[in-house]
């Protein structure tokens, strides 16, 4: 008989026990892949069920997340802290079985897959961190770095466009220990997908510098166990096994139809498979000697004890190295980088130069770099736009992967893809970046970073119509409203090098969430600040230019437009007798998190006229203002002129905020 093995079995009863008592989830691929993953998960995958963060073990990542279940039968048979109670509460509320895999949620997840494509991208990360990590630390004799990265992907994440941007970098750079299980099933939600989905995918990821195994029955547990000891073989190359099988395998009646793809099987159906697989046992009953045969746990601690002893060595011959590797895959700082980042913060507020804040970035980079080797860095072909680049930053290449800067290629949703799996796999801090208005092609992943907390920095450049000459298809207008709204992404847009200095700062000290850093292309006024200012702008918003007594009017600027908002209190207060001062909001959810007390100290709720001034959608600042106040910006596209120009144009100049500013004081009456 086809499915005769009862391990897998005991998979596929799991995953369709589980998906009928939901009555709801996605049987079609976990009963297809059953045998793939037991074969791969017995015979090869080296982890630690007792520790699953154990640094050394393979990384495995469910690209087609809809399968949740496939991952949750094979960490719950193989010893994780995920019990058959656990399974029958899929897809519920406050579960640690969520409907598609949640990083965080449950033991042995490692990243968050369910948009299709992403989590092969991470893993494509993943290899990459594997790689540079085991170039920059591994010594003769020592491979403290030495694992796998193994990604199952189907059908949908072939056909996004994600795939193609990651798998092409991933050939290019060599990256020979990601291999990869395509599920070759021809079944979609839609139906048989040679309609829509004709690709010769062997030939595509050859030409992607791929080895690939064609042709493999995705049923036969020899056939995959030869595939994968071939794919660990191949030196200088990633692997794609082509996994020819058949959705919702085993089910006499919806077994390779789109039937079985996204709906429960219904009880009689799973009566006809539970007889097709002679499968004799209650639902979620597991017999002992099947549970016995799939428990990782004494293999995965002997693994684990195995590489405890060799790093063990490896710290008695290269102390300070083994120190550097600790202290980096734990997520630490080095003890004096608060200190070090404050000495670099009061030099850039000393210097007061007029630049960009991209270039203040640059600096930034240059200074947190050195102090912090873990930084990898990249941008999307626009590195001398973004300025990303520092004096010792050396590319990442297939042939030489010591170093620590990616050049990503015209790929701004793979790279943001890629790095969250970098993140995810510990040891290094990456950063990539664009322009503002292209974070658009990367948002899915962005938003992914933020759900999954991952702390990746996003350097954004060339922030608003003052990018200029290229036009409203590359000036950004609601993008700064949208990172701003979401949850769990903190959003800086600093006015110089100072505030640029503390923005970097912030995001390489947070650990829960990522940090998207926004900059101008043009030239930006200094601030001068005190000491107490310039303290608190690490609180995310402070009063930058106070004025005596209670202001009449409060200006709340961001980044390029702060130096215009000084300028035009400067003149309400000596040429209109307005009391106005002037905040500088860089980061508005870093300064919602503050205590009230401070919020009400820099925004009294009693003054009630204000006006927000920023190069950007109008619509995010009326809960700053109020009704009684007013919003100096943009609801419209751009034009294409000089950044100066359309400055004037759009109305984002000092006379404009003194008429707006006038207008707010009289309608304060109104309120």
């Amino acid at each position: 008989m086809k499915f005769s093995n009862p391990m897998a079995n005991a998979v596929r009863a799991l995953c369709m026990d589980a998906v009928e008592k939901a009555q709801s989830g996605h049987p079609g691929a976990p009963l297809g892949m059953a045998d793939i993953a037991y074969t791969l998960w017995t015979k090869h995958l080296r982890h630690n069920p007792s520790n699953p963060d154990w640094f050394n073990r393979d990384r495995f990542v469910l690209s087609n997340g809809h399968g949740s279940m496939l991952l949750y039968a094979l960490l719950h048979l193989t010893g994780y802290d995920l019990s058959i109670d656990d399974l029958k509460r899929f897809r519920q509320l406050h579960s640690k079985t969520p409907g598609h895999p949640e990083y965080s949620y449950t033991p042995g997840v490692e990243t968050t897959t369910g948009p299709l494509g992403q989590g092969l991208a991470n893993a494509v990360g993943m290899a990459i961190a594997e790689k540079v990590l085991a170039a920059q630390f591994n010594k003769p004799e020592y491979a403290v770095v030495d694992h796998y990265t193994y990604c199952f992907a189907g059908d949908g994440c072939l056909m996004e466009g994600i795939s193609h941007e990651a798998c092409s970098l991933a050939g290019t750079l060599g990256l020979e220990r990601l291999i990869v299980f395509w599920d070759d099933n021809g079944i979609s939600i839609d139906g048989e997908v040679k309609g829509w989905f004709t690709d010769d995918t062997q030939a595509r990821f050859q030409a992607y510098g791929w080895q690939v195994i064609a042709n493999v029955d995705g049923h036969d547990h020899e056939a995959i166990d030869n595939a994968i000891l071939e794919a660990k073989k191949c030196a200088g190359k990633p692997t794609l096994i082509c996994c020819k099988t058949v959705i919702g395998a085993g089910s006499p009646n919806k077994a390779g139809k789109n039937s079985s793809h996204g709906s429960p099987l219904g009880e009689s159906e799973i009566r006809a498979t539970r007889k097709a697989l002679n499968w004799h046992h209650e639902p979620f009953d597991i017999p002992s000697d099947i549970c016995n045969e799939w428990d990782a746990r004494e293999a995965g601690a002997a693994w684990e004890n195995e590489w405890n002893t060799l790093f063990k060595r490896f710290n008695e011959a290269h102390p300070r190295l083994a120190s550097e590797f600790t202290r980096r895959t734990v997520g630490q700082l080095p003890e004096d980088f608060s200190q070090s980042a404050n000495s670099f913060i009061h030099s850039a507020q000393a210097e007061m130069q007029p630049m960009a804040t991209r270039k203040a970035s640059q600096n930034a980079i240059e200074f947190y770099a050195n102090l912090l080797p873990e930084i990898i860095g990249g941008s999307a072909d626009l590195s001398g736009s973004n300025l990303t680049m520092w004096n010792s930053s050396q590319p990442i290449t297939a042939e030489n992967a010591s170093g620590n800067y990616l050049f990503y290629g015209v790929r701004e949703f793979g790279m943001t893809a890629i790095a969250n799996g970098i993140s995810i796999h510990s040891g290094l801090k990456p950063f990539c970046a664009t322009f503002l208005i292209f974070m658009e092609y990367a948002r899915n992943a962005v938003r992914m970073a933020a759900l999954m907390g991952l702390p990746n920095i996003f350097v954004y450049t060339h922030d608003s119509i003052g990018q200029g000459e290229d036009g409203p298809t590359h000036q950004p207008i609601e993008q700064l409203a949208t990172l701003r709204m979401t949850p769990n992404l903190d959003t800086w847009r600093p006015c110089d090098a100072a505030e640029t200095a503390v923005a970097w700062k912030i995001a390489l000290m947070r650990s829960n969430g990522p940090t998207a850093l926004v900059f101008s292309r043009q030239s930006v006024k200094p601030q001068a600040r005190t000491d107490d200012q310039l303290h608190k702008i690490e609180k995310g918003g402070y009063t930058l230019r106070p004025c005596e007594g209670e202001p009449d009017i409060i200006l709340i600027a961001t980044g390029s437009e702060v130096p215009l908002a000084v300028e035009a209190a400067e003149q309400l207060i000596n040429l209109h007798d307005i009391k106005a001062s002037v905040v500088s909001l860089p980061s508005p959810s870093v300064f919602l998190r503050q205590e009230s007390t401070y919020q009400e100290q820099v925004l009294p709720p009693h003054v009630t006229c204000r006006l927000a001034i920023e190069a950007a959608h109008v619509d995010y600042w009326h809960k700053f203002v109020g009704p009684a106040g007013e919003i100096l910006g943009l609801d419209s596209f751009g034009e294409s002129a000089p950044g100066e120009v359309l400055f004037s144009h759009f109305g984002i100049t000092v006379d404009n905020v003194i008429a707006k500013a006038r207008k707010a004081l009289a309608k304060r009456n109104t309120f």
